[in-house]
């Protein structure tokens, strides 16, 4: 395949610089991709839990499961478990999986919620996946095994990134060990090249920004501004640490823990634990945030605590001239639902879509990304807000000011939708679909005011029949699955 950028330039590594760098040496052979990095610099490399959506990105690149879950110490994820965010002592499941239909008398959550039988047990007895973690099982689904949902993975950033640099490597992409030291522009604003300290030059049609936070080309040379969404998301600091796992369960979900000023993660890997406090700096200080996520470890310290600080948002424009931002140099949210990842995807995907058509994209195309990019941030940001705003807490200056925050028009709407009428409203451009908002909203405990009169077409004993039928079906499923650990020691070994 081709298209009319034959040379295109990557800055930054990590993560976001080799995913990038490798799609599109995947996508267009015959272009040049050169990718320029700093080992001085190094990477952020934080991020360790993704979203489902990487599976999709490892099939079309060809990526072999079992090889890269060897290669970055990774595991399964299942969702994630929340615990203290609707009140101390409160937890609930952010699922992949689904809870029967959404809609009408056959919606199950509904039937569930009408019928408030006790025997039933909690709603996430519904859910595949939910009951899979909340046991410590994992086992992929087949083809034509009735077993549908969907998974995602925890591994090491920098194992990942490394892993992506030796394959780019293999699929023709060029690197270059160099600190960028200018972004020489051209007449019409664009940039012509890049100047490094030991004086070489690095010439490009098409840029991608993949730089972390420094955003050297979209945010430094064509100083592209910043739209804050730090007063919906206050979170502006996140310590990380690894720890030894100390014989703790290795569990097939991530946990969010919410704190006083803010929430600690918790990603086990195969070889250790992942943990990391994410804080609003208003709220708490450094280093009484550090203690608490040392209060969190599963076991020993590997590493000193690294603090890292950041704004959430995202840059008004994604595509200015000939530079694409994608990764920390495009804007960040915070990661409770593990869209780091998935936004660098996201990007990706209509890039190369575009560069595909062959001819340079007009502007009209480059409007569109913007836009569309845009609303993927604004649809994630509602939907991480979502998990702040329905808290009960009241025991700390965050959580009673996230609970009476005035909310974005786009996320209020779709509160007031759900509260009249059970309407989980989907815009367009969703990061996340219906199924995990009902997950959001029912871990929540925040029900609609009125319930569908269709609920009740479904006689009362069919409603509990075919609830005691999916719950114990589920039950049954899980009961023959090897733990978390065994399967992945299977798939390991092939």
């Amino acid at each position: 395949m081709n298209t009319a950028y034959k040379r295109i330039v990557v800055v930054g590594g990590g993560t976001a610089g080799w995913m990038t760098a490798t799609a599109l040496a995947t996508a267009f052979p015959v272009s040049t991709v050169e990718l320029v990095e700093s080992e001085e610099i190094g990477i952020v490399g934080v991020g360790e839990a993704s979203f489902p959506s990487i599976r999709a990105f490892h099939k079309i690149l060809g990526i072999d499961e079992a090889q890269f879950l060897r290669a970055t110490d990774g595991t399964f994820k299942l969702g994630i478990e929340f615990r203290d965010w609707r009140e101390a002592g409160a937890k609930y499941f952010h699922t992949f999986g689904d809870f029967g239909g959404l809609s009408g008398p056959y919606a199950l959550w509904g039937q569930h919620r009408r019928l408030g039988e006790a025997e039933l047990g909690a709603l996430d007895r519904q859910c595949l996946p939910s009951v899979m973690a909340s046991q410590g099982r994992f086992m992929a689904p087949g083809p034509g095994d009735g077993r549908q949902f969907n998974y995602a993975y925890h591994f090491d950033a920098a194992l990942y990134a490394a892993f992506l640099r030796t394959m780019a490597l293999q699929r023709g992409v060029r690197r270059s060990e160099g600190r960028i030291v200018d972004a020489v522009r051209r007449a019409d604003g664009g940039i012509a090249h890049l100047a490094l300290a030991d004086g070489r030059v690095v010439e490009g049609d098409l840029f991608a920004d993949c730089s972390g936070f420094a955003s050297l080309l979209l945010g430094r040379a064509l100083e592209e501004r910043y739209v804050d969404f730090s007063r919906w998301l206050p979170v502006d600091r996140a310590w990380a640490c690894p720890s030894a796992r100390n014989g703790a369960a290795l569990t097939p979900s991530t946990r969010c823990t919410a704190l006083e000023a803010g929430w600690a993660w918790r990603i086990p890997l195969s070889n250790r634990t992942g943990h990391g406090h994410v804080f609003a700096s208003r709220y708490i200080d450094e280093e009484r945030a550090r203690e608490q996520l040392m209060q969190q470890l599963d076991g020993a310290a590997l590493a000193d605590a690294r603090l890292l600080r950041f704004s959430a948002g995202h840059r008004e424009r994604f595509w200015v001239h000939n530079v694409v931002a994608l990764g920390l140099s495009s804007g960040f949210l915070e990661p409770l639902e593990s869209t780091s990842i998935f936004l660098v995807q996201s990007g990706l995907g209509r890039l190369i879509e575009l560069l595909l058509a062959g001819a340079r994209p007009g502007q009209e195309a480059v409007a569109a990304y913007n836009a569309g990019m845009r609303r993927q941030f604004e649809r994630i940001r509602d939907f991480i807000i979502l998990h702040y705003c329905l808290t009960a807490r009241r025991d700390s200056q965050l959580w009673r000011d996230m609970a009476s925050m005035e909310l974005p028009e786009t996320l209020a709407f779709k509160i007031h939708a759900w509260r009249q009428a059970g309407a989980l409203h989907q815009y367009d451009q969703e990061g996340f679909d219906a199924t995990s908002w009902l997950a959001i909203h029912a871990g929540m405990g925040h029900w609609p005011e009125r319930a569908d009169p269709s609920l009740h077409e479904m006689p009362h004993e069919d409603a509990l029949r075919a609830l005691r039928m999916r719950r114990d079906s589920i039950a049954a499923t899980v009961a023959t699955m090897p733990s978390h650990q065994d399967y992945l020691h299977s798939v390991l070994a092939r």
